[in-house]
């Protein structure tokens, strides 16, 4: 049973989420203290964390930041807050998917599902290696040369299909079809925030102009 961390403060909420998670087939794992919700995670080792943005004490884009140094556990945002400029930040940070309340129930299960779908999908080969690049789709990390970058899951699989087609131009639609199994749950902005990350991570490590833009055709490596 897929275990599904709920980090909300308002308790109708939470409670909410719990008896629909639970009535979904899930195992909902609510948080009442707000204090390490990083240490909670890594307790309990959630296959999806459902994150709020305003919790007391930390933010919810202070708690995604902190989750990503340590888990790669995906996020999806469920909160009140509907600023593009929000949705775009907590993309940034390594957040999967951005709901806004009030949500509907069909449209939140079929994100969460379509979210663990791809990331629980095996891999044929646990590396990939091309352009300089050793990709680890199981530790989720880019390295090159002795230097280590740790990559989200959209991260590693927007890195991992540029990878397996090696000097081909990837289009747009091509990646996002791969990310998401489903157009409707995604647009074109939030894959263009996932690049732009991915490319400052392979900066970081030596290599920023890994992944070339060709313009009004998609990218290659």
């Amino acid at each position: 049973m897929q275990k599904i961390m709920i980090v909300e403060d308002e308790v109708a909420v939470r409670e909410e989420l719990a008896l629909l998670l639970a009535n979904e087939g899930y195992c909902p794992v609510p948080v009442t203290e707000f204090t390490d919700i990083a240490g909670q995670a890594a307790e309990c080792a959630p296959d999806l964390i459902l994150l709020d943005v305003g919790l007391p004490g930390k933010d919810g884009f202070s708690w995604c930041a902190s989750l990503r140094k340590t888990l790669p556990v995906p996020i999806i945002f469920v909160t009140g807050r509907d600023g593009g400029m929000d949705e775009v930040r907590a993309l940034s940070l390594g957040g999967d998917d951005y709901i806004t309340k009030p949500y509907s129930i069909p449209v939140l299960l079929a994100r969460i599902k379509a979210v663990l779908r791809r990331g629980g999908a095996p891999k044929e080969t646990d590396t990939l290696e091309a352009a300089g690049l050793r990709l680890n789709l199981t530790k989720g990390t880019v390295s090159v040369g002795k230097k280590t970058a740790e990559l989200t899951r959209n991260e590693l699989q927007i890195l991992a299909c540029l990878m397996e087609h090696r000097g081909e131009i990837v289009s747009r639609m091509d990646l996002i079809e791969t990310l998401w199994d489903n157009k409707i749950y995604i647009d074109d902005n939030t894959l263009s925030v996932n690049v732009t990350r991915l490319r400052g991570k392979l900066a970081e490590l030596g290599q920023p102009d890994l992944i070339r833009t060709r313009r009004g055709m998609g990218y290659q490596l």
